[in-house]
């Protein structure tokens, strides 16, 4: 392998992640993990991702089809879908704030009728405990059996079978059988982690590892060790100043991205990570669905516009009565490039069909 180039990590950074398409299966193979968001503008992140990269892909069909494949929905460095062997090897886990012996109590009478029932939908445990409102996490009140549930979900008791209008329908999650050292696990999970956002800066390889707490926070203090084995694994380079890695068994250099205008999901893995967008792209993109009308400066759920290696500005899509509205800005001007208005069209027709 020659010298190692920004342009070349750019380059490599679009053509390993958006693959070409392949089935549904493939395609979460191959990217490992996909981050789940509600929002649906114009649809959810993870079918926003996944339409790239799965031949045909429709909106939702990721939902449609959940029972079918071999995916535990929940917290891994985000919250999403991953594969049931990588999720049950950071089960079973523990919280650094256990229950009181009351909630201890509620937990065990839910799961003792979730096992005799299959599985349920949150409004059967409601009407069969009662358990009445809780302040959440945003200051508000919801149903303490909500959030109940949440909370055995997160600790490993519950798996989401399914969704009904979107809604979270659970079964007893069996208790997994384990194997191999936390070490060995760990390493497999930040192996995930590498494969589906290289290249990445060390910073952003650091912070990526630690969100690891979140579905995994019984091993918070283990995570730094795992960092300093994963950075001697690695296949790096050093550039501007910058330390990068990626899989040591990927070669850069052969990286095709083709003439192709993608717009792109604000989690997408090309442009989730920040850091690394603007050492690559030179600019900064903001997520600004929580930003204040009054203070967004791309909009509400702005889609990276990427053309070719570039991603040149951002659109905001939203579904019309008979076509897609589409309103796009530019970091400095409109590509010029022969091509570009037919791509771009091309694309937006792709957005039409997948909703």
């Amino acid at each position: 392998m020659g010298a190692v180039t920004l342009d070349l990590l750019r380059r490599y950074a679009v053509a390993r992640s958006l693959f070409p398409p392949t089935t549904l299966p493939r395609a979460l193979a191959r990217l490992g993990f996909v981050q789940a968001d509600p929002i649906r503008a114009p649809a959810r992140a993870q079918d926003l991702t996944l339409r790239h990269r799965v031949v045909g892909y429709r909106a939702g069909d990721l939902e449609r089809r959940y029972a079918e494949l071999a995916l535990e929905e929940g917290f891994f460095v985000n919250y999403g879908f991953l594969g049931r062997d990588d999720y049950l090897r950071m089960h079973p886990g523990r919280v650094r704030q256990p229950w009181n012996v009351a909630a201890k109590r509620q937990a065990r009478a839910v799961l003792r009728f979730i096992r005799a029932c299959g599985s349920v939908h949150p409004r059967e445990i409601e009407a069969r405990f009662e358990h009445g409102k809780a302040r959440n996490y945003w200051g508000g009140t919801s149903n303490a059996s909500t959030q109940l549930l949440d909370a055995m979900h997160y600790r490993g008791l519950l798996r989401v079978v399914r969704r009904e209008s979107g809604v979270r329908v659970y079964a007893a999650q069996p208790r997994p059988r384990t194997s191999g050292t936390v070490a060995t696990r760990l390493d497999a999970l930040i192996d995930i982690i590498v494969r589906k956002y290289s290249p990445l800066p060390a910073a952003s390889l650091a912070n990526l590892v630690g969100r690891l707490r979140h579905g995994a926070p019984q091993w918070a203090d283990r995570l730094r060790p795992a960092l300093r084995r994963a950075r001697k694994r690695l296949a790096h380079a050093r550039i501007d100043g910058v330390e990068w890695y990626w899989p040591e068994d990927e070669d850069p250099a052969q990286s095709d991205v083709g003439g192709v205008v993608r717009l792109l999901s604000p989690f997408d893995p090309v442009v989730w990570d920040r850091r690394r967008f603007e050492l690559l792209w030179g600019w900064a993109y903001r997520f600004e669905a929580y930003t204040p009308a009054a203070k967004r400066k791309l909009g509400y759920y702005a889609l990276p516009l990427l053309w070719r290696d570039r991603v040149v500005g951002w659109s905001n899509v939203t579904r019309g009565a008979a076509r897609l509205e589409c309103r796009h800005g530019f970091v400095s001007a409109q590509p010029r490039e022969a091509g570009f208005r037919r791509e771009l069209d091309a694309e937006l027709a792709r957005l039409q069909a997948f909703l």
